[in-house]
């Protein structure tokens, strides 16, 4: 093998350069950086350091030109979403799962006030990405219906009513729901109030069953809390939490959906002079764990948005390369360990 100094006297890194530095021919190189199926992984893995130590690029243009691909996959997100607990850890876990692939990342934001399929149809239109993996999904979501429609590859954080029929990964909210009403019961909470998700999306419909089927068989009463959700602004939550604690003095189970809306809620609960683990028990979810340290008396689930990342990348992977397969899905179910 050349020394480095004769490696970076190479002005540009070529396919021809990591052909000669590792005795392969510039097909099998081609190939191996493509991540093609019938070459082996040690291959694969040398071309790649090859590549790596060499500072090799492709060039993307040439690359489009010969494939019609882009080697890029999108994560398209609201810039609303919970940053503390799901995106970042969506983001980083779906670039863990494309390392030593082809495709690179790119996260496509929208805000708020815009129409969620601009950023769907300006990628499908300009070709800018060969698939797009998407979050909050919709019962009905039109961006997955657009997609079908068109046959562009795509994943989906969360299930559609449509979900026998494209990639997924979701975690089980209906169980979630259910584990946590049981949890409370066995505390002995018998008044339970519910901080959703916004009920526009698929998951917040599985919780919301989940969580009313459970108090339901323990004869719990259940109160589905309005004017906040698990995405609203933390002084929307404390607003809506102060006025229901007031208004309901009974509450004495709360379940919420997200890091952020949980620790708004504990602000609410202790400026109105309740004892979390005493007069109220709180259940939540988290991708990480954080909250027990934050307060120990918090019952929580962790949702495995680590495993989901690098799934959906292969599912979106799989969803470019092999459209024909049945598309790859996973649904993650909580345990009451």
């Amino acid at each position: 093998m050349p020394s480095e100094k004769s490696i970076a006297s190479d002005a540009k890194p070529t396919l021809k350069t990591i052909s000669r530095i590792s005795g392969l021919a510039v097909p099998t190189v081609s190939r191996a950086l493509n991540d093609a199926p019938d070459i082996g992984d040690s291959t694969k893995k040398l071309i790649r350091r090859i590549a790596d130590e060499i500072g090799y690029v492709p060039n993307r243009a040439g690359v489009r030109l010969r494939t019609g691909r882009t080697n890029v996959i999108s994560l398209v997100m609201s810039t609303e979403h919970d940053v503390m607990n799901h995106s970042a850890r969506l983001i980083s876990s779906v670039a863990g799962g494309l390392r030593d692939t082809p495709y690179h990342l790119i996260v496509t934001p929208f805000f708020p006030d815009e129409d969620p399929m601009k950023p769907v149809r300006y990628i499908v239109e300009t070709g800018s990405a060969d698939a797009l993996i998407l979050n909050q999904i919709q019962p009905e979501d039109p961006r997955v219906a657009y997609l079908m429609e068109r046959n562009f590859p795509f994943a989906t954080h969360g299930r559609s009513n449509w979900s026998d029929r494209h990639p997924y990964f979701d975690f089980d909210n209906g169980v979630f729901g259910q584990i946590a009403a049981d949890r409370l019961h066995q505390r002995g909470r018998k008044h339970i109030a519910l901080l959703a998700p916004p009920l526009s999306h698929n998951y917040a419909q599985h919780m919301l069953d989940g969580v009313k089927a459970r108090c339901d068989a323990n004869g719990q009463t259940m109160l589905l809390l309005e004017g906040a959700t698990s995405d609203s602004a933390s002084d929307e939550v404390v607003r809506v939490l102060e006025r229901v604690l007031t208004d309901r003095p009974e509450i004495d189970g709360l379940i919420c959906a997200s890091t952020s809306a949980t620790m708004a809620a504990i602000t609410a609960i202790e400026a109105h002079g309740i004892t979390l683990g005493q007069q109220l028990d709180l259940h939540t979810k988290e991708a990480m764990p954080f909250l027990r340290l934050f307060r120990p008396d918090i019952l929580t689930i962790t949702e495995g948005v680590g495993t989901a990342g690098a799934f959906l990348a292969k599912a979106a992977i799989q969803a470019i390369r092999d459209p024909e397969k049945p598309p790859m899905q996973e649904l993650e179910v909580p345990t009451d360990d």
